[in-house]
């Protein structure tokens, strides 16, 4: 693996929405590399509550203040998405044991498909381990405040979310 390609990272998810663990491991990870790209998959088959673009937009928002991040969506196999951007490192979160299972079979698949890519493991700060963006996208469907946990613009589009569309 060429230095530039170990020096780029893409940390992917769905970011239904992005919470303040996923921008806790952008914080931290972010110093480690010259780019990090956040990759913000569409994930039809999880069927996301936010549309595509708009968790794109609030990951920026989100996420401005870091020069060397930059924020795109994609609808592809992630090894194409790492190819077409260079990156040489996969990030991945991991919060609790739970986790693990999941992403360590994501990691041998990845080691598979995409070989010259290494899978690295983050956990975020202790008081972002518990949020997940299921838990946050339920507690805010429900009428419950979910600003402690996500950042300010992401909360006040959840909301405007379920006066749109309480379903």
């Amino acid at each position: 693996m060429s230095v530039a390609r170990n020096r780029i990272a893409v940390y992917p998810g769905t970011f239904d929405p992005i919470t303040n663990g996923h921008v806790d491991l952008v914080d931290r990870a972010a110093p480690l590399f010259e780019r990090m790209f956040v990759g913000v998959a569409k994930s039809a088959g999880k069927s996301p509550a936010l549309a595509l673009e708009l968790r794109v937009e609030l990951a920026r928002q989100a996420l401005s203040h870091h020069r060397n991040v930059e924020v795109h969506g994609f609808d592809s196999l992630l090894a194409h998405y790492v190819d077409e951007v260079g990156a040489g490192v996969l990030l991945r979160g991991l919060r609790a044991v739970s986790d693990f299972e999941y992403e360590f079979q994501l990691a041998s698949m990845n080691r598979h498909l995409i070989p010259e890519v290494e899978t690295l493991f983050l956990t975020p700060a202790e008081q972002y381990g518990f949020i997940s963006s299921s838990l946050v996208r339920e507690i805010s469907r429900l009428g419950g405040d979910v600003s402690g946990f996500v950042p300010t613009a992401v909360s006040e589009a959840l909301q405007a979310e379920w006066r749109r569309d309480p379903a």
